[in-house]
């Protein structure tokens, strides 16, 4: 599997950016898709995932009601809306996905990962 990762840049705070993550390649094992940042000397953390068939959703506390994971089947891809953009949101924004069947996929181990964008909010 391999996905790429796109739709990062330079925004301002308050306003809004989605990324795109682009499956391909042997894709009919994925059970889910995630989307977790890194920001400047801290450690990867979860962002929010979603479930293959998109039927169910799961978000970091400090993302929940301004994020939005979505699929679109037809393309094999993951979208990640992102709504009222903090400075603390600045990171470098990687998309992952796991074949491994759970029932958390907050929680899960992700076997492949996408090259990460950069994400900057601005003051």
């Amino acid at each position: 599997v391999q996905l790429q990762a796109s739709g990062g840049g330079l925004v301002q705070a308050g306003d809004s950016l989605t990324l795109s993550c682009a499956a391909s390649g042997r894709t009919l094992g994925i059970r889910a898709m995630g989307w977790f940042r890194q920001a400047p000397g801290k450690e990867r953390d979860f962002v929010a995932a979603i479930s293959w068939s998109g039927a169910i959703t799961y978000y970091a506390g400090s993302v929940k009601g301004r994020f939005t994971i979505s699929r679109d089947n037809a393309k094999n891809t993951g979208n990640l809306q992102m709504n009222t953009l903090k400075v603390e949101d600045t990171a470098v924004y990687y998309c992952a996905a796991t074949t491994v069947r759970s029932g958390n996929y907050a929680q899960v181990e992700y076997e492949y990962w996408g090259q990460g964008t950069l994400v900057t909010v601005s003051s």
